[in-house]
């Protein structure tokens, strides 16, 4: 994720413009943003769902071929997780560690914000980390037991909802905690009714997969999933609005991963 500030709006976004956006700013593959303000930015956060597609796919795509090689669910599980990481630089792994740090240091805002922007990590973070890392690699890892296309379907869902908790994060209210950083770049640039018809459509897309997947249950556990993923998103988001003033590029990174974790447990339900 870039760290730039956004530039003077220059005309509407042609049609690859929020598509470049998404990619070039939430993951590590080699597409260039040609346009940093906040018009792009507000495409760009409607098509970050997309960017969790092509994450997730690829996490899956490793995944299933760890299995088909002879790879344990636990070790495919790790494998997957591992495609994120890279595909992202750790970024929102980072977000979340910075943000756990922040939120447990009981000092001022400022103060807070200062101690998200250094580059260690503290133990506040490190634990979370952990925790965070653990869930999903065990989440995933029950998910391949069950069967290669579950834990294939468990990778893509968790990283479109992820991406969902950004477009949702950036929404029209949410502020920016400072005037610098992804945050002041995409804060408050979705329009609520498109956020909401998108985070709907999504929805309806996890419960078309799982029924396709095993059926009615399948399908109320995927629904689930997307809906309880966003929720656990939402809960955090607040709290860092109350707690700094508004959004950060890490608590951005932490609503992923918090979105991302939870869905993957919710999955593993029943």
């Amino acid at each position: 994720m870039s760290d730039a500030t956004p530039s003077l709006p220059a005309g509407r976004p042609g049609l690859l413009d929020g598509p470049r956006f998404a990619l070039g700013t939430l993951t590590t593959l080699p597409v260039r943003v040609r346009r940093w303000d906040r018009a792009a930015a507000r495409h760009g956060m409607l098509w970050a769902p997309s960017a969790g597609l092509a994450v997730g796919g690829a996490a899956a795509l490793a995944g299933v071929a760890g299995t088909a090689v002879g790879l344990s669910p636990a070790l495919a599980a790790v494998v997957t997780v591992a495609v994120p990481a890279l595909l992202t630089r750790a970024l929102h792994l980072d977000g979340l560690a910075d943000t756990a740090d922040g939120l447990g240091s009981a000092k001022p805002a400022d103060e807070a914000l200062r101690i998200m922007k250094r580059s260690d990590i503290g133990p506040f973070g490190v634990v979370t980390l952990l925790l965070a890392l653990g869930a999903q690699i065990a989440a995933l890892a029950e998910a391949f037991a069950r069967s290669a296309a579950q834990g294939a379907l468990a990778a893509l869902l968790s990283a479109v909802t992820a991406r969902l908790a950004l477009t949702l994060g950036a929404r029209a209210g949410v502020p920016a905690a400072r005037p610098e950083g992804l945050g002041a770049a995409v804060a408050g640039t979705v329009p609520r009714t498109a956020a909401l018809a998108l985070a709907v459509a999504l929805t309806l897309a996890a419960a078309a997969a799982g029924l396709l997947l095993g059926g009615r249950i399948e399908a109320l556990r995927a629904a689930a999933a997307v809906l309880l993923g966003c929720l656990a998103a939402e809960t955090l988001l607040r709290r860092c609005v109350r707690r700094f003033s508004g959004v950060t590029g890490d608590v951005l990174g932490a609503l992923a991963e918090t979105a991302a974790t939870v869905s993957l447990l919710v999955l593993c339900v029943g």
